[in-house]
């Protein structure tokens, strides 16, 4: 079998205040934080550069829809548009929309609860 997940791309949720919520990571758990959150970078079992993005959003985001939940985590995948036909497939409800970026591919899914799930083909070099 391919393979599927590869990681966390990243942890995103909503609050109140992202502003205030990322300097607070800052002041007292030394987030190197910015207008995206914090990325965490380290290196995959090739040596590659990798990272994973921790994100604050605004409470009013419809970014997680039809999600109703507070958050959404973000998957890294290899072969984003095969694993969305195979999970189609295997009856997954697959939101039918995939967005290109210089820094990789995203696709989204939902699990059995209706949490949005975010699957993220990365070009991780893009960010260096």
């Amino acid at each position: 079998m391919k393979k599927r997940v590869t990681g966390i791309g990243g942890f995103f949720f909503k609050c109140d205040d992202p502003d205030k919520v990322k300097s607070w990571y800052n002041k007292h758990l030394g987030l190197n934080t910015d207008q995206y959150g914090c990325s965490f970078w380290w290196k995959d079992k090739e040596g590659n550069d990798a990272l994973t993005q921790w994100g604050p959003m605004n409470k009013d985001t419809d970014y997680f829809e039809p999600s109703k939940k507070p958050f959404m985590i973000n998957f890294r995948v290899e072969n984003l548009k095969e694993l969305l036909a195979t999970l189609k497939e295997e009856g997954v409800t697959v939101i039918d929309k995939i967005e290109e970026f210089e820094y990789g591919k995203f696709g989204w899914i939902l699990d059995p609860e209706g949490n949005k799930i975010e699957l993220w083909e990365p070009i991780d070099k893009a960010f260096l």
